[in-house]
Order: C-alpha cells, then sequence, then structure tokens
C-alpha cells in the first residue's frame, strides 16, 4: 500500500478530500473517521428537507445517480473506508496516529497516518440563556436534528415556532415552517435588521416586507432574554419587549469551529478558535491539513482571516487538500463572501462588502444603486432586479455587489458575474465593459450589472449626486426635517398624483420626464430638487440637463421607486 491518509470528519471537505487524493494516488489507503452514523449529506439542503421540497432524508445523501453515500458505497466505488460512529479522541504528532473510540463497543485504537486532514466542522452557538436546554429547542447542526423537528411537525406537535437568528438558515427554516406546514412563525434578530452585515439595509428591508407578507412575523432589534417551558417542555420565547408563545425553538445564532483536536495537539488555532492553514491548506503541521468550516479563510478583499461556514467552499477546499497530499502543488486564495438563498417567491444575494463593512474597513466606499429590467422590458416574463455595487472611490475597485429578486436565475447570474471580477480584484471600468450573454429572453441588451457599474462611474467621476434610500425616506416620514427639499416626480401624472394630493404640491411636483426641457422655466430655483422616477435612469438623464441649464441644486433618488416600493414603508400609496 503506499501513503496513509487519515481523515477527521465526514461531511463535506473530508470526503471530498479522500476521494481526490485516492484518484490521484490509488494505492493510498484513506480513511474517513466520523462520530455521526450519517456521513456526506448535503446540510445546505437541510431547510428544505424540513419543508418537503425535499421529500426523503435519503435525498440529501445520495449521489446524482441515486446511490446512498454510506460506509459501502464509499468502500466499494471510491476505495476509501469509512469508519462511522467512531470518535477522535486526540493526535499525536510525534509518532503520527490518531487515537479513536468505537461508540459503539467502547474500544480504544490507535490509528497511524502518513498525512492527516482536519475536516471537523462548525458546531453552533447556544446561546447562554434560561431555558436553552429545555425539549423543543433545536439547533440545525445535522441531518438527526433535522429529522427530529419533521417528525414532530409531521405528528401535528407544533403550531408556532420561534426562530432565535435572523440569517441565512433562520430565514430558511421560516421558509419551510410557514411555506408548507402553515406553522405560525416568528424570527427575532438581536441586529437592526436580518442578513446582518451581509447585506445593506434597505436590501434587508426588502426581504423583511417580503417575509411578513409571506406570513412570517420579522422582529429587529430585539433579543431573546430567556425560554421559557412547562414539565420541561417549551412553551414561549421571551424578549424584553414581549413573550411569544411557542411549541418549537430553533437557534440560528451563528456557528464556531471545531477545533479542540488541533487546539490539543497543540497546532496553531485563531483568536477566535478558527485552525490556522496556509494558501496549501497545511496546519501549522506540515504533515497535517485541514478544510472546510472548521479553519481560518482569509478574505481577499480585506486580507483579514474569519470563518467561511459554506458548503460550497468546503468540497474547494478539500480537493486542494487532496492535490497537496498528491503533490500537486496547488493554493488557496480564499473567499470573497458570495451567497444567494431563497426566500419564498424572491431571491437575494450578495458578494464581496456590504458598504457599511467597506467603511469599517477604512475603504473610501460608495454604492450605486439600480433597480432596472432582468430581461428586455418587452418579454413576458421580465422583472425588476434592485442591484447595488459597492466600490473604492480613489481605486475604483469593486468591493462587493447585492441583488433582490424574483427566485429565478436573474439575480444569481449578476452575483455571480461580480464575484468573478472582485476575486481578481477588477474595477468598475471591469465590470461596466464585462462581456454578458444577451438575448431578450435572458437579458436586457445593456445588462444591468453593467448599468449598475456605469451609475458607479458616474458616481465616482462627480457626473452623478444622490439622495440616499434613508434620507429621503426620513424627508418623507418628516417634511420638516429638510424644508428646502422638494420632489420633481418624472412618471407619469397619474401615478404622481396620488404623491401630490399626500404630500402637497409645494412638497412633490409632478413634471413628466418627457415634458422638462419644455418646462424646466417652472422649476424653483431655491429648492433642493430631488429627482424621482421608477429605475433611476430618467432621474439621472435629467440632473445632467438640469444642471446644463443652471438648476444644479438637485439629488437622484438611486433606484428610484422601484426600489422604495418594495421595502413596505407605511406611505406607499395602497
Amino acid at each position: 500500500m503506499g501513503k496513509k491518509i487519515v481523515i477527521i470528519g465526514g461531511v463535506a471537505a473530508g470526503p471530498k478530500s479522500a476521494c481526490r487524493v485516492k484518484r490521484l494516488l490509488p494505492d493510498a489507503e484513506v480513511t474517513i473517521i466520523d462520530q455521526d452514523s450519517l456521513i456526506s449529506y448535503g446540510g445546505c439542503g437541510i431547510p428544505y428537507f424540513v419543508s418537503g421540497d425535499v421529500s426523503d432524508e435519503k435525498e440529501l445523501r445520495n449521489t446524482s445517480f441515486h446511490m446512498t453515500r454510506d460506509e459501502a458505497f464509499f468502500l466499494k466505488a471510491k476505495g476509501v473506508t469509512v469508519r462511522a460512529r467512531t470518535l477522535a479522541l486526540s493526535i499525536n504528532r510525534q509518532e503520527k496516529f490518531v487515537l479513536v473510540e468505537d461508540l459503539t463497543s467502547g474500544a480504544q485504537e490507535s490509528v497511524p497516518y502518513d498525512n492527516l486532514v482536519l475536516a471537523t466542522g462548525a458546531r453552533p452557538n447556544i446561546l447562554p440563556i434560561a431555558g436553552a436546554d429545555l425539549d423543543g429547542v433545536f439547533t440545525i447542526s445535522d441531518l438527526h436534528k433535522a429529522m427530529a423537528i419533521k417528525d414532530r411537525i409531521a405528528r401535528g406537535e407544533v403550531g408556532r415556532a420561534v426562530i432565535i437568528g435572523g440569517g441565512a438558515i433562520g430565514i430558511e427554516m421560516a421558509e419551510a415552517f410557514t411555506d408548507l406546514w402553515g406553522i405560525e412563525t416568528t424570527i427575532i434578530e438581536f441586529m437592526p435588521q436580518v442578513l446582518p452585515r451581509l447585506v445593506d439595509w434597505d436590501f434587508a428591508r426588502m426581504l423583511e416586507t417580503h417575509l411578513r407578507e409571506s406570513g412570517v412575523t420579522v422582529l429587529t432589534g430585539e433579543g431573546a432574554s430567556s425560554i421559557e417551558g412547562e414539565d420541561g417542555k417549551i412553551c414561549r420565547v421571551v424578549t424584553p419587549k414581549r413573550t411569544i408563545e411557542a411549541d418549537l425553538v430553533v437557534m440560528a445564532a451563528g456557528v464556531q469551529a471545531r477545533s479542540e483536536l488541533a487546539q490539543a495537539a497543540g497546532l496553531l488555532v485563531s483568536a477566535l478558535g478558527n485552525i490556522v492553514v496556509n494558501e496549501r491548506l497545511q496546519t501549522s503541521d506540515p504533515d497535517i491539513y485541514a478544510a472546510g468550516d472548521c479553519i481560518e479563510v482569509k478574505n481577499i478583499i480585506t486580507g483579514k482571516g474569519g470563518i467561511a461556514p459554506m458548503g460550497s467552499l468546503a468540497n474547494r477546499e478539500g480537493r486542494i487538500v487532496g492535490d497537496n497530499i498528491a503533490g500537486i502543488p496547488t493554493r488557496y486564495k480564499g473567499w470573497i463572501g458570495s451567497f444567494i438563498m431563497k426566500a419564498f417567491e424572491h431571491s437575494i444575494a450578495a458578494t464581496g462588502l456590504s458598504l457599511d463593512a467597506a467603511l469599517a474597513e477604512g475603504f473610501a466606499a460608495a454604492a450605486a444603486t439600480t433597480a432596472q429590467s432582468d430581461r428586455a422590458h418587452f418579454f413576458p416574463s421580465q422583472a425588476v432586479i434592485p442591484l447595488r455595487l459597492i466600490f473604492d472611490l480613489k481605486t475604483r475597485k469593486v468591493l462587493g455587489a447585492q441583488g433582490f429578486g424574483p427566485m429565478n436565475d436573474a439575480v444569481l447570474a449578476r452575483i455571480d458575474a461580480a464575484a468573478a471580477i472582485i476575486g481578481q480584484g477588477g474595477t468598475i471600468d471591469d465590470l461596466s465593459q464585462l462581456e454578458m450573454a444577451y438575448a431578450p429572453p435572458f437579458a436586457t441588451a445593456l445588462d444591468a450589472l453593467n448599468a449598475t457599474a456605469n451609475v458607479a462611474d458616474n458616481l465616482a467621476a462627480g457626473r452623478l449626486r444622490y439622495v440616499s434610500t434613508k434620507e429621503f425616506l426620513n424627508w418623507m416620514e418628516d417634511f420638516t426635517s429638510q424644508p428646502d427639499w422638494v420632489a420633481l416626480d418624472l412618471r407619469h401624472p397619474n401615478e404622481a398624483k396620488s404623491f401630490v394630493a399626500q404630500c402637497g404640491k409645494d412638497k412633490w411636483l409632478s413634471l413628466p420626464y418627457i415634458e422638462i426641457r419644455e418646462r424646466h422655466q417652472e422649476l424653483p430655483e431655491n429648492k433642493t430638487l430631488l429627482i424621482i422616477c421608477d429605475a433611476g435612469t430618467r432621474s439621472s438623464e435629467i440632473q445632467i440637463f438640469l444642471d446644463h441649464v443652471g438648476l444644479v441644486n438637485n439629488l437622484v433618488l438611486g433606484g428610484g421607486f422601484n426600489l422604495i416600493r418594495r421595502m413596505g414603508v407605511d406611505w406607499w400609496p395602497k
């Protein structure tokens, strides 16, 4: 036999490393050790199993050709030995073996290695609040928990659910409970918005609005103080503001790396507990590699390390580990933070940094926002997709992108394209000139992503002046906050009339886009004009014209009403 390769962890990165090594080194003796009885499953599919979109848990463990990834499959199809229900107790780096315990028999033994791979994953955070250990409180940590949740629902034991945490997993679970099962579901998020640090507040607000419209109660800026029960079972969740009755609670408050084995073995671990690796995914011991949710991953944009718990990254890292063990020098550049998620009939996605995150990192950051058609305006299935680019005003580098739209491929395509540019250190100009595939059923002739980059170019060059969505909403809530502002509505008078009636002619001017050039003399010279249209495109054009005729005291509402009407504002005409 060839090299002895031992891999601890059998969900994503571990099996990928094992299979890659075996392909490159057919004579290698590859062993996967995992304490669970279920291995190599699609953990990211758990919410869709709970919802019923995936009917059987085996579908999460099956290959695309309908074979279950169990011990027999790995041995017969891959030549890899799997030791399930086996706990790795310690690592002896000097003698190069792992001490393991068979959880069925209790027997212990030493498993020798030439190379060791740590793919120990991450564990969910358990909030330190009273009642966290009550029956009916779950985390989404493995397939067993998912099956237990679904079993309770199927038995009719769950009518009300509370999800603590408004990240991606929490939102996906809220949809799973509400959509198919009709469970009364509440999300509690301690931060002021859902998806904190991932998207900017207005994109989060569009998502929150859609969740509420779909029957989910969303409470932001509010944390769970305690969980109360009777006879050991969950009954309610208490916050500083209210008490919420519940039959089931899901804690979705983030994760932390499982790095205890590495720490005990004297391997370098970050202050946050992530296993430190180099670009070849070697730990501080060159014979030991690590991959997946347990490692410290470098953010390509900021250069800083952190946890990156994504199944896609775990699989990519597993392959890189396999390459390097087999003698193929392969480097891992890091990540930029790309994600997309489904929420009922919509999707939201982002890559790179949000505006707040970019500013916090010290970039001279700004944001360009559009809300245009995802395909030709004349095509029957066209829909509006708000897009945002975050960029550096000094270097013109693209730092991030966000999108919100229907649950199809439109948002995904634009975010993936932006991610490719950001990952290569690209600029606004690179994105503006990026060649995108075009046909009316799929895109516009000038793609929405190219158009957003062009808006960013105008902002960076000083050819465009914005009023932020937040500033505009604050003005709409209280006109006295900016008494010298007045809205200039370029839309058809029938679209504008309800706003004129609501705000008054002194605060809301209706002057159609097609008539501006003939009637601009009617506009006040002593007021700041907030130029408004649906997407922001006509507003930008009119700003240039008004500047030309000397009416330079004006600002454009980026993204226009296409953005705001998705945000659930109270004053929007019904």
